[in-house]
Parts: C-alpha cells; structure tokens; sequence
C-alpha cells in the first residue's frame, strides 16, 4: 500500500497563499507546518518546539496571514525576533507569501534603520508588524506603534532573546496586547523564564514538539583539520582552492577577524566581503545581495551577523575560529545543506580547542572526521585542471586567426613549438604555479591518537556542572568598573559585550553587580585583542575597564536567570572569583607555583600597557 503525502493544499489554506507557495516550489509541508498550521487557522495558541532550519517561518506566517484584512490599514500581526537579520528574512517570506494578497503591507522594525523611514512606513499604514523586541517597544512608549486592535503575535526563538536579555522587553510589549489575541511562541529549547511567558500570556497553547533525528542535516559533509604543521591562512587558502563550491560562507569569532580573512582572500584572488556588527544595515544588505546574486563568493562573518542567514548558492561553510558552545556550531553549519540541498563544513580545531570538537561532537552523537590540509599533489592537479578548462575554452569559443600569426611574427621558424608553449605556460601561471615542491615531511599520526583522544576524554569535571543550558565551558571572571551607582543592569553589560565583541551572550557567564564594581564570567580563551576592546568599550558612557580575576568555579546562576537575581547574601568577594581558597597548607607546589606566574604574567601586561 503506498503511502499518500500531504500537501499544502491539505492544510486549509485560502488560495491566494496556497499560489504563493506553490510558485515558490514548495509542496510538501514539513512536520512543524503540518503540525501548527492548522491550529493557527483554527485561533488556537500553538506552542512550538523545533530547531532552526525546520520551516517555522511558514509554519506560523501562513495561517496568520490567511486571517490579515487588507481593507483595515492597523497592525494586525505582530512577529518578534532576536536579531535584525531575522526579522528582515521573516519579513522578506512574508512578503512572497502575500505576493496575490492586495492590499498587505508589511514593516520591519529594528536597530539601527533610520527612524524616519520606519515612521513613514508606520503612517502609511501596515497590517504586518515585524522587529526587535526593543525596537517594537520604542515605537509603542513613543506612541508610533498602536497595537490596540492586534489579533495575533509571533515570539520567534524566545530563547535566543533570552539569551540576549530581551525577555523583559517581550513581557512589557504582551502585556500593552488586547486582551483577545491569539499567540504563538517558537523555541529551540523551554527554559523556566520562557516557560513563565507561556503561563502568563497564553491561552491553552497546543504544544507542538519536533523530534529531530541528528542535530545536522543529513545533506551535510563535515570534517576536521588539527592545527599543525600548517599556519591556518595557509591551509585555508589550500582547502578553499581544492573544494568546488558554489558561494561559501567563512566565520571568524571577532569583527577585526573578518577584516584580516577578508583582505587575505582578496589578496589571493577571491571574491570575498566581510559582515559584522559594524557595517550599516545598508552595506549588509548590500553585502547579501552581490552574495545571492553571484558577484561575490565568499562571506566572512561573526556569528551574530550571521545570524537568520539564509542564501541558496552557499554550499561551504569554514568555521575559521570554532564557536565557544556547540549550539552555534549547529547554527553555523545549518547555512548550507538548506531545503534539501548538499553541503559541506570544514572546523579548524587548534591544539588548546579539542575540548570545543568534544563537545560538538557529543552534541550530535557523532564524531567528525579528521582529514589533513591539501598536499601539493592534491593542489598542483586542481590548478592544472583549472588551466586546462581556461585553455580548452579559448580554443572552442575565440577565433585565433590573428594570434597565430603574431606567433609567426614574434618566434622564428627554428624554434620549437613545445619550447614556446611551455614558455608561455609560465607565464600565464602567475602565483598559483602550476609545478609545485613537494611539502615538508610531517608527523602522520592523527592528532586524536597522539594526544589520547581515542581514549577517555579528559573534561575537567567541574565543567559539566558549569551552567543552566546548553554546553559545559570553563569560564574566567573578570572585573568591570561600572556598578549599580551608575544606573547599570545586567542587560547592559550583556548587550555592550554582545555586541562590541560579536560574541552570543550563550557564551556570557554570570554576571555580578555591585555599587561601584561588577564581575563576569567570560570564556577561558579569550583573544586578547578582544578583552583590550572590552576594557575600552563603554557602558552608560563610562568604560568597564575590564580586569582578568582568576579562574570561575561552577554554582548556582545568579543575574543571568531570567534577568533576575535569586539574592546576594551569600555572595562571595569578587576579588576571590566566587571560589573556595585551600589552606596554605594544603595547596600543592604546582598549584602555588602556576598562580604565581599568573599574576607576574598580569603585572608584566599591565606595565607594558602602561608603557
């Protein structure tokens, strides 16, 4: 018996949105919009549980649209998302969706864009509202945003703004909602604060859990290179001019990261643009467009700028630097390999980052193959070929007449032709020579073997225990001079270190405030580019001044959860770190030894800084 699929013509939907959809290809629906669309078309509140990748935008916008009234100009739906990235692509599907709907107007709201333009837009009268939390909430205190008559909301990745410390934006904008609205709230993961939401504002959601089999797409090759032998701009450029890739997107851990792959890889003849934080809404939207259009190859980005992309042509991703926590691995990988098309990632792992690929790799139950950088045989075939295509070209669609007489004029009859063509070949060549040395010979045993990671995996202990979600990562604790007698909160130091640094606040331990100090918990590992623009960066106008304090110990989560502290009495001393000093008399050689040298190391930075 053969088993019928559905449809979206199964669903319900009204016909001009099923028009839309078919003209964009897509026919059957995946298991969040089979299973949320219908609820939303009957007014139920849908609480939806996927991961990213799995069709949600659909999922929620099509049964939401289907209820808009073109003929009213007020704000009818309202989506909030994390980043301005995904509230563009949100915007964008819905725009397609509503392609045979008169009279639909759509506005994107958020950071960054002109106020104007968004008044403008607002005045003209939209059914679709889509934006930022804090945005939204602007527009609403300012009186710009009326949502007195809205009939349904979208809270998109609620767990992504808890992370970046939105949650309280979201709660204030529900609670100025109508009273009789219907609600849908998508999540990767339901921590208690998200949790909290669902019991305030929703209406007996209908739950809806997506159960993925593996935490990547099948369609996705991954591998691994150790650092070694090779410096990483090296091998990059190897691995880059032997894979076949359509357009590829890079990503490195900093701002000044992108910048300095970027100008290498334009130095070498790719076509390649950075995007990060600091560019204008404009020049990233710019960016993507020259990205999906053809006439650049590769994007090098942070993963905040990165953050909702979704371009066909990608078919690479290199993860340059290995993201802190293994989430964003899986949401930088999910670039490629989309809607059923294949892919490839490659993850440069540095000796002091093997814990980082354990895990990843214990995150999605599988491990990920190691493979070595490119060698000169490997390289010197993929140019050759590549000339030959170039020669074989030029001979099958260019008249040569005239150049075959120039050989005449330029060489003498006694010349042989194969001297002049292999002459000619060198020239041509340019820097990507077509006969390379052979490399330099190197170790040949894996890098896992060498260093025992076949065996059992050494994780520090404490780590395991390290936070509320996600993945274990040891952390240090830092000083910043700012406290609550400047008017801080959590969700300014949280924001200023996001954003500045480009650094998902997932990866921002806990945070302390104090009266004229606070403390926090960042990644052991850190660049120290990065911390020195810490140190510099400002908050409420006054630099934190950032300063190393020892090593984090694991314990409960205090500010960071949910925006709230659970009390501070028995708060330790910040110049302590939050650990538990040995006696003198119990410390070990070693352990005096590695601290003594830690803060010679310290007083050194500080002089020569000074200096």
């Amino acid at each position: 018996m053969t088993e019928t699929k559905m449809t979206f013509g199964d669903l319900g939907l009204p016909e001009n949105l099923l028009s839309a959809v078919l003209d964009l290809g897509f026919e059957t629906p995946s298991p969040i919009q089979q299973a949320c669309i219908p609820h939303l078309l009957n007014g139920r509140d849908v609480l939806g549980m996927a991961q990213t990748g799995s069709g949600k935008t659909a999922a929620f916008s099509l049964p939401l649209l289907a209820k808009i009234d073109a003929e009213e100009r007020y704000p009818q739906m309202l989506v909030m998302a994390p980043t301005r990235e995904l509230a563009i692509q949100v915007a964008d599907a819905c725009e397609q969706f509503t392609k045979h709907v008169k009279g639909v107007r759509i506005v994107t709201l958020y950071g960054g864009q002109r106020y104007d333009i968004q008044l403008r837009a607002l005045k003209q009268g939209a059914q679709v509202v889509v934006g930022t939390p804090g945005r939204i909430l602007d527009h609403i205190r300012r009186g710009t945003l009326d949502l007195s008559n809205l009939q349904s909301i979208v809270l998109d990745e609620a767990d992504e703004m808890l992370r970046m410390g939105f949650i309280e934006d979201v709660e204030t904008v529900m609670a100025e909602l109508p009273e009789q609205h219907q609600t849908a709230l998508f999540s990767a993961t339901m921590p208690e604060p998200i949790r909290r939401i669902t019991k305030r504002f929703m209406q007996d959601p209908q739950e809806v859990k997506i159960q993925s089999t593996q935490r990547t797409n099948p369609d996705i090759t991954q591998i691994c290179w150790f650092v070694r032998g090779y410096r990483k701009n090296e091998a990059l450029l190897r691995f880059l001019e032997v894979e076949d890739f359509d357009a590829a997107i890079l990503f490195t851990r900093t701002k000044t990261g992108t910048l300095d792959v970027t100008e290498l890889l334009e130095k070498h003849g790719f076509r390649a643009a950075a995007l990060n934080g600091d560019m204008t809404q404009q020049l990233r939207e710019q960016t993507l467009d020259r990205l999906r259009n053809g006439s650049l190859d590769i994007l090098v980005a942070t993963d905040v700028a990165a953050r909702g992309l979704d371009v066909e042509r990608i078919s690479l991703v290199v993860n340059y630097d290995i993201p802190l926590d293994a989430e964003s691995y899986v949401h930088r990988i999910g670039r490629t390999g989309r809607a059923g098309r294949a892919g490839r990632a490659i993850l440069f792992v540095e000796p002091k980052e093997r814990r980082l690929l354990g895990n990843i790799e214990r995150l999605m139950k599988k491990p990920i193959d190691e493979v070595d950088v490119p060698n000169h045989e490997i390289l010197q075939e993929r140019r050759r070929e590549k000339f030959k295509a170039q020669v074989t070209k030029q001979l099958e669609h260019h008249d040569l007449e005239q150049y075959r007489s120039l050989l005449e004029d330029l060489f003498t009859a006694d010349q042989d032709l194969e001297d002049i063509a292999a002459a000619m070949l060198m020239l041509l060549q340019g820097k990507q020579k077509l006969i390379l040395p052979p490399d330099p010979p190197m170790e040949r045993k894996s890098a896992r073997e060498r260093d025992g990671r076949k065996g059992e995996r050494r994780d520090n202990p404490r780590s395991q225990e390290r936070r509320g979600y996600g993945n274990p990562i040891p952390m240090d604790v830092y000083r910043i001079e700012i406290g609550r007698a400047d008017g801080v909160d959590v969700r300014h130091i949280v924001g200023a270190i996001a954003n500045e640094g480009d650094i998902s606040s997932r990866n921002i331990g806990h945070i302390k405030l104090y009266d004229d100090y606070s403390t926090i918990e960042l990644p052991q590992g850190m660049p120290k580019e990065l911390l020195q623009m810490f140190g510099k960066t400002r908050v409420l106008n006054k630099q934190m001044r950032m300063s190393l304090i020892g090593t984090a110990q694991g314990g409960e989560r205090d500010e960071r959860q949910g925006g709230k502290r659970k009390g501070r009495s028995n708060a330790q001393s910040p110049e302590r770190g939050g650990r538990k000093f040995k006696e003198k008399s119990d410390r070990t050689f070693n352990e005096k030894t590695r601290g003594d040298f830690r803060e010679k190391g310290e007083r050194k930075a500080k002089r020569e800084r000074k200096s």
